[in-house]
């Protein structure tokens, strides 16, 4: 099944959930003896286990499904909304920023958890820094990730290395001074999209929690009726 619409909570780093809805794709490898699947199975085991959505609910999940609807195997993938309070740079002024996430998993005859990210940035660039005399252009960049965690690895963590590696991060509230801040901290922080993969990359690398990932970054240029693209796989020890 796909494109089904169910009620989750997420935890938050901070200790507490937070309440989204997930967009969720059900699958289970049939028995060759199987014409088709009872879909309405897949709905009864997302209700009965409750809206509750993490990395240490998603086997129950799976192996309710397994065991529902006779298949030797699993598949799950959730997409979700999260959503983190975050202050401006300068004047400490709060909106919500909205993240797309999601996770990955099957379970049965192979076992696999990945955490899905896309985390909007700000990008300036290199070459236009060096040859101008006044300025440099910048865009809008989208960094997504797909992780394979190796233990707890919080939403907010991942979000804060992509954030980190750009030219400057997204705020959703800006006053003056905080625009004259994030102006020229992404004037001293250029970034082609390659080197904000190798950046995000390096950062995956320190963290003890992140096995392999892949990272591609979208940058929606401004000069350009193109985009420019990078991408950047590494196997982990799944």
């Amino acid at each position: 099944m796909r494109g089904v619409k169910h009620p989750i909570t997420v935890l938050e780093k901070a200790g507490g959930t937070q309440r989204t809805v997930g967009n969720f794709t059900l699958t289970v490898d049939l028995p060759h003896h199987f014409k088709g699947t009872h879909m309405s199975r897949f709905i009864e085991v997302l209700g009965e286990h409750g809206h509750d959505m993490s990395a240490a609910t998603l086997p129950t999940i799976l192996q309710n499904l397994r065991d529902r609807l006779h298949a030797e195997a699993a598949h799950l993938e959730v997409h979700f909304t999260y959503f983190l309070e975050k202050a401006a740079p300068v004047t400490g002024r709060k909106g919500m920023m909205g993240y797309e996430c999601g996770f990955l998993a099957a379970g049965g005859t192979e076992e696999e958890m990945e955490l899905l990210l896309t985390v909007p940035v700000t990008t300036l660039c290199p070459c236009s820094k060096e040859i101008s005399e006044n300025g440099a252009h910048n865009q809008r960049g989208y960094v997504r990730v797909r992780i394979q965690p190796e233990g707890m690895l919080w939403l907010e963590d991942a979000i804060a290395m992509i954030e980190g590696a750009a030219s400057a991060p997204l705020y959703p509230v800006l006053k003056r001074p905080d625009e004259k801040y994030v102006t020229e901290l992404a004037y001293a922080n250029p970034r082609f999209v390659e080197d904000l993969v190798r950046e995000v990359a390096l950062a995956f690398d320190a963290h003890p929690n992140v096995g392999g990932y892949e990272i591609e970054v979208e940058n929606h240029e401004s000069i350009h009726d193109h985009n420019a693209y990078a991408y950047l796989k590494r196997a982990g020890s799944l």
